[in-house]
């Protein structure tokens, strides 16, 4: 009958984890209580972006190179819990892109999906696929994954937008790459609005096709019928506690989300109203569209104005409070955890 082994002295299991090391080995009773916590622990931290401290920046960045000589004039916002990482949570990328009056950024395309909330300026467009669309403020537009796409601006004011992409997630599986189009522009082969024409109207063609894979056809959802939806939803029941009233956007194809790694949404807040604390696994970035309101991530709690950027890192509560109507854009990368099966949330009372 065999018997357990006394437990050894700190220094034989410090001897023999120094043979373990040069055979490429670990210990894994050493390591364990940090790969599975008790609970989901981010290395994200909460924080806001005042667009309004932001933006000089932001401007000041026009005058010290073009578009084209930076490919894609951008400010990058990364999370103080992980400088230097390009990282807003520990798998979304986000920053501030400047397009100034009468430049191009290059076409170019990649495997990372990208998209864009347009924040300020009227004239710039983005051609994806062929097709442009004009972007104005509060549009949610998409760049699918490996799509070329070239940015503009026509108009007399400088325009900006917040980008966000899966970089941190594709770097993961070391998937991420680029290609130059043959032109700083690529050619425009469809009339603008063709695609919301054809599958945002409510209708779709008889046999409905994306042209970008497991992204939605639909690259632009312009902000006017979003909060034109949002305000009519408000109306049919009351705001739910914990969400408010919120609508994602979708791909009308399968009904599922509008993109494959990156989930988006837009949240209405009444005046006045107040959400009840909730959490999730999914790391949040957030931007206020429209109206005035407090967010409390955590322990903090931060005021934000139009166009104000705000992280909630995941399994962090999370609640807002409205002190005007406001419309607030969010994307996380909750549709890839669902497909894996890991996003979880929790609801306080």
């Amino acid at each position: 009958m065999s018997t357990a082994p006394a437990s050894s002295t700190e220094a034989e299991r410090k001897e023999f984890y120094g043979r373990l090391a040069p055979q490429n080995l670990a210990p894994l009773w050493e390591v364990l209580r940090g790969l599975l916590p008790n609970e989901p622990k981010s290395k994200a931290a909460p924080h806001r972006w005042r667009y309004a401290d932001v933006r000089p920046l932001l401007m000041e960045s026009g005058n010290l190179l073009t578009a084209k000589e930076a490919e894609r004039r951008v400010l990058v916002l990364e999370n103080p819990a992980m400088p230097g990482q390009s990282r807003a949570t520990a798998t979304m990328y986000a920053g501030l892109q400047l397009i100034m009056p009468g430049e191009t950024a290059p076409a170019h395309r990649h495997t990372p999906s990208a998209l864009r909330f347009m924040l300020e300026g009227t004239g710039a467009f983005t051609a994806v696929g062929g097709e442009r669309t004009t972007m104005r403020r509060g549009d949610f537009i998409i760049t699918p994954s490996w799509a070329y796409h070239d940015h503009g601006n026509e108009g007399s004011d400088p325009c900006a937008w917040l980008d966000g992409l899966d970089l941190p997630l594709v770097s993961f599986f070391e998937a991420g790459f680029n290609e130059h189009y043959n032109d700083d522009r690529q050619s425009i082969v469809r009339p603008e609005g063709d695609a919301l024409a054809r599958f945002g109207a409510g209708l779709l063609p008889l046999k409905p096709e994306s042209r970008y894979g497991l992204t939605t056809p639909i690259f632009n959802y312009p902000y006017e019928r979003t909060r034109e939806a949002l305000v009519a939803a408000s109306k049919g029941e009351a705001p739910d506690a914990h969400e408010a009233v919120t609508l994602r956007y979708a791909n009308p194809l399968d009904g599922g989300w509008a993109m494959p790694t990156m989930a988006a949404w837009m949240t209405y807040l009444p005046k006045g109203f107040r959400t009840t604390p909730i959490r999730s696994t999914d790391g949040i970035v957030m931007a206020l569209a429209e109206g005035a309101m407090t967010a409390s991530i955590g322990d903090r709690n931060f005021d934000l104005s139009v166009s104000d950027v705000a992280v909630a890192p995941g399994w962090t509560w999370r609640s807002y409070t409205a002190t005007e109507d406001s419309f607030l854009f969010c994307f996380s990368d909750r549709v890839a955890q669902e497909k894996l099966g890991l996003w979880r949330e929790e609801r306080g009372h």
